[in-house]
């Protein structure tokens, strides 16, 4: 009998597959349709600050306000929303039985902290911060982006008892730096990796547009790349795959890698719920094929850690297949 159950950042899951952060997930009785497929845990829709503050101010210069009243109208819109992510957490709650996962997308060191308490009191099993940074500052160094993620850790850990990650981007600097410091400071688990907005441009209009909005295949390289290495390089961090995983295959290669978990998004929006059962047969007619009988039993084989020196076995392999090409 294969067993799908895998544990991630204290969370008993019944399968590997976390459905992630989307609009898929803003709607209890989708996430409960979500459950039923197979999905192990539901990560609510992120609630972003960015876009709370754009409406507030939006409604605040269209409109003919006294400035007496302005603070009580920027108060009251940004408590109306955040009621509603206290309900939309209870409501779920409600429905599904599988590990629900708030999402608070944050770019400021101080966003939310008050709120993550109000999360853990509205019935979440654990929450998801989204540390969504991008320096583009000449004169920032590397070293602030990490003190600035550490500082949000510290606040957090210090108002929640419930499990939380962090999803953060490849692109911080030193990945196994980072994640290794935000677990010294609290962090239970890391997601492997978030997805930056992907710009295009309407040569016509001359307009900034979105590009793809879903992960492709190919993105996957890179997860497994840093799931690897840091999985092998700290052996006790509780890790979820994230950005490309398309299928079986991809789950079955993230658990290799040292992956406790993966979060699965674009492939359901592309091909439907029916993704995650698919996905979780395939993977257990492979485990069948190769005898394993539990996750735990693969988990990590292909780690940095089974190789002397990662670094020269990535380049070998990178030097041996190019040069066979003419």
């Amino acid at each position: 009998m294969i067993d799908l159950k895998t544990q991630y950042a204290g969370l008993q899951l019944k399968s590997p597959i976390i459905v992630g952060s989307s609009g898929l997930t803003r709607n209890p009785n989708k996430s409960k349709e979500l459950e039923d497929a197979g999905a192990g845990a539901i990560v609510l829709k992120s609630l972003f600050e960015e876009q709370i503050e754009i409406q507030i101010d939006q409604v605040s210069k269209s409109s003919d306000y006294y400035p007496e009243a302005e603070d009580y109208l920027r108060s009251y819109m940004k408590q109306n929303q955040l009621q509603e992510y206290l309900d939309l957490i209870k409501r779920t709650k409600e429905v599904c039985t599988v590990p629900v996962i708030a999402s608070i997308n944050c770019y400021k060191s101080d966003a939310w902290i008050e709120f993550a308490s109000e999360i853990e009191k509205a019935g979440a099993d654990a929450l998801e911060l989204n540390l969504f940074f991008v320096s583009t500052d000449i004169v920032h160094n590397g070293a602030v982006v990490r003190d600035l993620y550490i500082d949000v850790v510290k606040k957090v850990r210090k108002v929640v008892t419930i499990p939380f990650t962090v999803k953060i981007s490849q692109n911080v600097g030193n990945v196994t730096a980072l994640v290794n410091a935000l677990k010294a400071n609290g962090a239970d688990g890391f997601v492997l990796f978030n997805r930056y907005f992907q710009p295009d441009i309407n040569l016509k209009k001359m307009e900034l547009i979105p590009g793809s909005i879903f992960s492709r295949p190919e993105e996957l390289y890179e997860t497994l790349r840093w799931t690897a290495i840091v999985s092998g390089k700290l052996p006790n961090v509780s890790l979820a795959a994230s950005r490309g995983i398309h299928g079986w295959e991809g789950v079955a290669k993230c658990i290799l890698m040292g992956a406790n978990a993966v979060q699965m998004c674009s492939a359901i929006y592309q091909s439907g719920t029916r993704i995650i059962s698919e996905s979780l047969e395939g993977l257990s007619k492979w485990m069948e094929e190769q005898n394993f009988q539990n996750l735990g039993q693969f988990r990590g084989l292909l780690n940095s850690a089974k190789f002397p020196n990662p670094t020269i076995y990535e380049r070998h392999q990178f030097m041996k297949y190019y040069s066979n090409r003419e």
